[in-house]
Order: structure tokens, then sequence, then C-alpha cells
């Protein structure tokens, strides 16, 4: 997510993993709070969560045997050959990337003076920022969303 990656031969596949063990966990919290009349802004961050997560499984499990790379050309739908990766190992396809400022930083900056720098590097996805907003959702309106019953006082 945001452009992290997890390091080895096992990475793509622990992340894959993860994420086919988490949405069903999401799904069924996204039904349960439905069906309990949750707050609108509970319903709507999990939905972001989970539409999110799918999308991004979708990538992850499909894409590679489905579709040919994508470096310098246009992804060919089911090529001859085959895709560019086994199952599980896809990669996300609908990647984003808005540097805002790059350059060399003052030299009077501690620690980063004179070095090269990029404001706002991380590459995501709209499946990243799904997952992300409805993260932030349950932050900022966490008490809203979690209210915590009121003890009674003796």
């Amino acid at each position: 997510a945001w452009g992290a990656q997890i390091p080895g031969e096992y990475g793509k596949l622990l992340l894959t993993t993860f994420r086919l063990i988490a949405v069903p966990f999401i799904g069924y919290w996204l039904w349960d709070s439905i069906r309990k009349n949750g707050s609108k802004i509970l319903i709507t961050a999990i939905a972001l969560i989970f539409a999110g997560a799918v999308g991004n499984i979708i990538d992850s499990v499909f894409y590679g045997v489905i579709f040919d790379h994508s470096y310098n050309q246009v992804a060919e739908f089911l090529p001859e050959g085959g895709g560019y990766a086994p199952l599980l190992y896809g990669h996300v396809v609908d990647m984003l990337y808005f540097p805002l400022w790059s350059g060399y930083l003052p030299e009077w900056i501690p620690f980063w003076g004179g070095d090269y720098f990029t404001f706002f590097e991380p590459v995501f996805n709209i499946a990243d920022s799904a997952i992300t907003g409805g993260f932030f959702l349950l932050i900022i309106f966490n008490k809203k969303v979690f209210p915590q019953e009121e003890k009674e006082k003796k």
C-alpha cells in the first residue's frame, strides 16, 4: 500500500494471502453494521475499506494471469503466451504518482540540507485511497462511530 513492498521472494504472496483472509472479516463487519443500523459514517468507512481491499485482491490475484506486462506498451488482454505473472503474484495496475515538488534542499536545513528531495513521493492507487479514506473516517469520527455506553453511576 502506498508504494510499500514486502521484500523477499514470498512478500507478494504474504500480502495477497493477508488480503484474502481479511476481506471476509471486513465483509462480515460491514454486513453486521448494516444489520445493526450502525452509523452512516461507520458503514461508509467499512465500505471504503472493503471495496479497496477487494480491488487490490482482483489486481493481485488475477491481473498477472490475464494480462501481459504494460512497460512502454498497452497491456494485452489474454495474451497467447500467458500473462506476466502466476496466480496471486499480479501487480496493482491503476497506479498514481503526484510529486508536488522535487529539488535540492537549501544547505541551512539541518540533517537534509543539500540533499535531493521529492515532496509526496508515495505511489498509490484508487484502492489504497479508499482504504486510507475509510481508515481516517474511523479515526476522525471515532466517538460517533464507536459510542461508549455510559456506565451507571452509583
